[in-house]
């Protein structure tokens, strides 16, 4: 029997959408002798491993533009060669050759986690991916601006609406630092915040009504908790605008974009979720320090 492999996450940006599924349908049969791959919905908070864009789309190629200085996710062109042969760039021709295809991703991981591997030596952490879309206009605020708009209330708590408490335990210890240093994660220093869980939609629209909560994770098989209108609920109180509500999503679990939007969901994450994704997460949404 062979292990399972760990999935390592894609972001596929600027395709159409035909493109965009024969991809995702090519990498799902990814070689049994090399790694496995996994396509992140548009809406996913999750740091994808790795990018594959479309080289011959300029706004997906602003978009990349809004990679943090610093990232170490690399970046595999199909069909343009602009900005290929830059750190951490690679190109390839349409038709799409799944041998060089798969070759490719392989080297491009590789660099990553030797790049990884050297960041973690010194105690340092890759920076997160804060943006998915390039900014309509300049800057006209200092970046303090927006790092105040994207986070919720500073000292507010991490509300779990689960149908037990286990993953609430384990959000507690990666919240407070304890759980990246005892699993060797370069990670930032994280600082104690109350982390609460309920398996009750009231019970989590009179904590979020009565307590700051910075950020509601919401299980959207917990039996009995309809997550669009739990966060609908959540986010018209007074004072929610700056709570940040994600979904925690299986694989059975069709996710709306559109009712999600409409409910103010941020985003979403797939489960299982990795103890990396957690901790980038927290920093792009709760007041972190670096």
């Amino acid at each position: 029997m062979h292990a399972p492999r760990y999935p390592f996450t894609i972001r596929l940006v600027g395709f159409a959408p035909a493109e965009c599924a024969a991809l995702e349908s090519l990498l799902a049969h990814a070689p049994s002798s090399g790694p496995s791959y996994f396509c992140l919905h548009d809406d996913s908070l999750q740091e994808p491993d790795l990018y594959i864009a479309d080289g011959g789309n300029a706004a997906a190629l602003a978009r990349l533009s809004c990679l943090p200085p610093g990232a170490l996710q690399p970046i595999l062109l199909i069909g343009g060669d602009r900005g290929a042969g830059e750190h951490g760039r690679r190109s390839l021709p349409r038709p799409v050759d799944p041998a060089r295809l798969f070759d490719a991703l392989a080297e491009l991981l590789d660099a990553r986690v030797q790049a990884l591997a050297v960041l973690a030596a010194r105690g340092e952490h890759s920076l997160p991916e804060r943006r998915r879309r390039p900014r309509l206009a300049p800057d006209t605020e200092p970046p303090a601006y927006y790092h105040h708009l994207r986070q919720g209330p500073p000292d507010g708590a991490v509300l779990i609406i689960d149908k037990g408490g286990a993953f609430r335990d384990h959000v507690a210890r990666v919240v407070s630092g304890k759980l990246g240093s005892a699993a060797g994660i370069a990670s930032p220093s994280c600082i104690e915040r109350p982390v609460e869980w309920t398996d009750s939609s009231r019970a989590a629209v009179r904590l979020c009504d009565e307590t700051p909560v910075s950020l509601v994770m919401i299980n959207t098989c917990a039996p009995g908790i309809e997550p669009y209108s739990l966060s609908s609920a959540i986010k018209s109180q007074e004072g929610a605008g700056r709570t940040a509500v994600l979904f925690l999503v299986g694989l059975s679990f069709k996710y709306d974009s559109l009712r999600a939007r409409d409910a103010g969901v941020r985003g979403l994450l797939d489960k299982p979720v990795a103890d990396r994704h957690l901790l980038a997460t927290f920093e792009k949404l709760l007041a972190l320090p670096h």
